[in-house]
């Protein structure tokens, strides 16, 4: 199989590289520290069987990431490798098109099964994300029907900082990404609180706890 990682934590892509370096059966076409740079790198994604994908990366997420590659590969398996393991990342990613998520601190055996499972049509999970997701479905609430006001780390972050009065150009300051960026998040995250704007975003996220 052909492998895609992106992550941004340069000494654990150098570990992941180290760890599938000797097996013959998965070879590492591209690596990358951001989701930017796979974008604008990008490879043949046709090309690509598995992309490998934190979430937490700096400027667009590993969600907005998979969200932007799948239209060019729908059979692209993609395997979210991350630490969140909170319910909106776990929903968001699974929403966005992700067909695994493993949890950082797996074992290598772990990781590696869990890329050849994804190959072969199945859906590799950490037990504890495993367990959420069948709660979901016992509750009768599956991933892809969860309620839509619920944000990202990231969105989370940008409405706190708009709830303190700052600017879209601000915002993008203080967390070192483009102001493109910021507005995308805001854009979503207008959508899935359902608001007209700011001062609707802020009311709402207040009454549904998100703020």
């Amino acid at each position: 199989m052909t492998l895609c990682i992106v992550e941004d934590n340069t000494s654990l892509l150098q570990n992941l590289q180290a760890i599938l370096r000797d097996e013959p059966d998965i070879r590492v076409t591209a690596c990358f520290t951001s989701a930017e740079d796979a974008l604008d790198k990008s490879p043949n994604w046709s090309e690509i069987d598995l992309l490998l994908v934190d979430l937490d990366l700096p400027g667009l997420s590993g969600i907005e990431l998979i969200r932007h590659v799948r239209p060019f590969n729908p059979n692209l398996n993609i395997l979210v490798y991350t630490v969140h393991e909170d319910r909106a990342n776990v929903v968001e990613a699974i929403r966005a098109g992700a067909c695994g998520y493993l949890l950082k601190g797996s074992a290598s055996r772990d990781l590696l099964a869990a890329l050849r499972e994804i190959h072969a049509g199945g859906a590799p999970m950490s037990p504890r994300i495993a367990r959420y997701v069948l709660t979901q479905l016992h509750q009768s609430e599956t991933p892809a029907v969860q309620k839509t006001y619920e944000l990202t780390q990231r969105e989370t972050e940008i409405l706190r900082l708009l709830e303190h009065g700052y600017s879209y150009k601000e915002i993008a300051g203080r967390l070192n990404v483009s102001a493109h960026t910021i507005h995308a998040h805001i854009k979503n995250t207008y959508q899935k609180l359902q608001a007209s704007g700011r001062a609707e975003a802020i009311r709402i996220g207040r009454v549904r706890g998100v703020l």
